[in-house]
């Protein structure tokens, strides 16, 4: 009766458990959705009301849609979802379900949201002004989606497939194929407009990265030096970092070594480079990007 009563018990726990969890899992959909919703909505207004009006294209299935558009004064929306959906084929097929729903329910979030838009009057007509803030939103936008696990852009999921088939990056793939979509646009709205769109495009690429990154993008450092304690002691009390010291050996000299191993963020790096440079000059010094930090003890304290 005890052993029955004891097994009702665990059932009821296992039920409870997995409704939580299954809760978890519906809010983290919804927040994701949520940001894709609005990813995608900054993507249109960056569109419709900076570059478009304009005659400033974007790189990838977004340039080929303006440019087709242009040309057939069809709306821009219907070529963006149109242009994306084999590439939504491939994604599902190479990279999984959820990365294909997600680009999906973006895609048909930017192509309405253009449609939606189209009326709207832009808020400049200086190609400069539109360059730059058309870009800052655009590239905004597109980082939102990717960070959430989504995608706007069918030529990223093409430059992974070559990636796995050949010796170039997928950022070299992708620059190829961008390579030809800005330089037609020369021929088909100008060559200022193609330098604009050229503008518009790198601004874009930086706030991407900004955007999946953030201002806290961690960095690691090793550092070799004869005063090894003393700078590890001044990024301690000074930068607000914690430190690692390990042991290494110099393969020409043989030499017994220990290296300063430390993590900050990019808003740091000018700081600690300081600090070594001030303690010594002739230090050995490495940074290096790294996309994500767990355990340990990273955490921020005072800078001094």
């Amino acid at each position: 009766m005890q052993l029955a009563e004891q097994q009702k018990q665990l059932v009821k726990a296992a039920h409870a458990v997995k409704s939580q969890h299954n809760r978890l899992s519906t809010v983290k959909v919804l927040q994701r959705a949520i940001v894709i919703f609005l990813g995608a909505s900054l993507v249109a207004v960056g569109l419709e009301i900076f570059l478009v009006p304009n005659n400033i294209i974007d790189g990838g299935v977004v340039g080929i849609s303006i440019i087709t558009s242009h040309l057939s004064g069809l709306p821009i929306g219907l070529f963006l979802f149109l242009f994306n959906l084999p590439f939504l084929f491939l994604g599902y097929k190479q990279i999984g379900k959820t990365f294909a729903i997600s680009t999906l329910f973006g895609v048909a979030v930017m192509s309405i949201g253009t449609t939606l838009l189209h009326p709207v009057p832009p808020l400049t007509d200086q190609p400069t002004l539109a360059a730059v803030f058309g870009g800052i939103i655009l590239g905004v936008g597109v980082g939102l989606v990717i960070r959430s696990g989504g995608s706007l852009d069918g030529t990223e999921i093409v430059a992974i497939l070559f990636n796995k088939k050949t010796p170039f990056s997928v950022g070299e793939v992708v620059m190829f194929f961008n390579f030809f979509i800005l330089g037609s646009a020369g021929f088909v709205f100008g060559w200022d407009n193609a330098m604009f769109s050229l503008i518009a495009y790198y601004i874009a690429f930086k706030m991407i990265d900004i955007t999946i990154e953030g201002f806290d993008e961690s960095k690691a450092v090793w550092i070799i030096s004869e005063r090894n304690l003393e700078i590890g002691e001044a990024l301690l009390s000074r930068l607000g970092r914690g430190v690692t010291y390990l042991n290494g050996e110099g393969a020409y000299t043989g030499d017994t070594k220990r290296v300063i191993f430390s993590v900050i963020n990019r808003l740091e790096e000018a700081k600690l480079k300081s600090i070594v440079d001030e303690l010594d000059p002739h230090a050995f010094l490495a940074v290096g990007n790294i996309h994500d930090v767990k355990g340990g003890r990273f955490k921020k304290k005072d800078i001094h």
